[in-house]
């Protein structure tokens, strides 16, 4: 019965923290020590719930309380500080902004097959979003935040020694490249998206400027990038099938011979029983696309092999995610 309650009433929990992270808590804690009263006035909030919201923080390990003094866990510091270089929160933000109120449409998702964002409206949510600059600095700064957690091991487990040039196909910010970049100084790196993302990826990137750039291109319209190692992260999903075949097989006529492409996802575990994230994200994708699923590992790596890609490799990254590549 406990399970059962605690699971149904999650959005409890979830709430509290996406309105931590909306108001900025982290960000004001810093690395600082304030009494409630201090993040209180700080914050602008009401005093009636202020220490219930605090002591719900330091309940949940999101915040450590000392004697009246509350301050940043380990974690917090680190992921949750928008100051900070591994700020996580642009994806909470958004989660907070837009998935939140979406999911309240899933039970009618999963009815009609029908996303239920701002397509629900007679909306694009893609088109509206390169329309508009502040949200589309938004997003790419959320798609930032889901992509750090796996670009650190991305940068130190696949074999880049192998290889001299990589593009990141739908790269946003350039989270990934930067990283793999700053720890692999013998490569160069190719961003690929829409044109408006160009100045907040040259923003971003300005730490490895000499060893990457831009190439602006829609992937339904262009050719991709000539590079020995194309990289789809967090891209796939959006899409349905005949789509997914179209950008592997654009990736397979671009890359050289013995070059690579590389896919990490929140990959549904094989057997479709344990990676929830997986699973939980597939329904994200009802929400959020006409057609997008997330897939198995097992999906991908026939996917690969009917593409003509040779050698597929499955690796664990962090969490829920992982990577396969192969090699053409």
């Amino acid at each position: 019965m406990e399970r059962i309650l605690r699971i149904g009433m999650g959005f409890w929990e979830s709430r509290t923290l996406l309105s931590a992270v909306e108001l900025g808590v982290f960000t004001v804690l810093g690395h600082r020590q304030l009494t409630a009263e201090q993040l209180r006035r700080e914050l602008g909030l009401h005093p009636r719930s202020t220490r219930d919201f605090l002591d719900a923080l330091v309940a949940m390990d999101m915040l450590r309380r000392t004697d009246d003094r509350y301050a940043n866990t380990a974690d917090t510091a680190t992921y949750l500080d928008s100051t900070g270089s591994e700020y996580i929160g642009g994806f909470l933000e958004m989660a907070a902004a837009r998935l939140y109120p979406f999911w309240g449409g899933l039970t009618e998702a999963l009815r009609s097959g029908q996303p239920q964002n701002e397509a629900k409206y007679g909306g694009d949510f893609f088109t509206t979003l390169y329309r508009d600059p502040r949200r589309l600095y938004d997003f790419q700064r959320a798609m930032t935040g889901l992509t750090l957690p796996s670009a650190h091991p991305i940068a130190e487990q696949f074999p880049w020694h192998r290889w001299k040039t990589v593009a990141d196909i739908g790269t946003a910010q350039g989270a990934l490249l930067r990283t793999v970049l700053e720890t692999n100084p013998h490569l160069y790196g190719i961003g690929y998206d829409l044109p408006p993302v160009e100045p907040i990826f040259a923003d971003y990137s300005a730490p490895v400027e000499d060893r990457i750039s831009f190439q602006p291109g829609d992937f339904f319209e262009d050719d991709l990038p000539e590079a020995d190692v194309l990289v789809f992260g967090h891209i796939l999903h959006d899409w349905d099938l005949p789509t997914k075949r179209m950008l592997l097989e654009k990736a397979y006529r671009a890359l050289p011979e013995g070059g690579a492409v590389l896919v990490y996802e929140s990959f549904i575990d094989d057997d479709r029983r344990s990676n929830l994230p997986g699973l939980l994200m597939s329904l994200n994708m009802l929400i959020e696309t006409p057609g997008g699923f997330d897939y198995t590992a097992a999906d991908l790596r026939t996917w690969l092999a009917d593409t003509g890609f040779q050698e597929p490799v499955t690796e664990h990254l962090a969490g829920p995610e992982s990577m396969v590549w192969a090699v053409k």
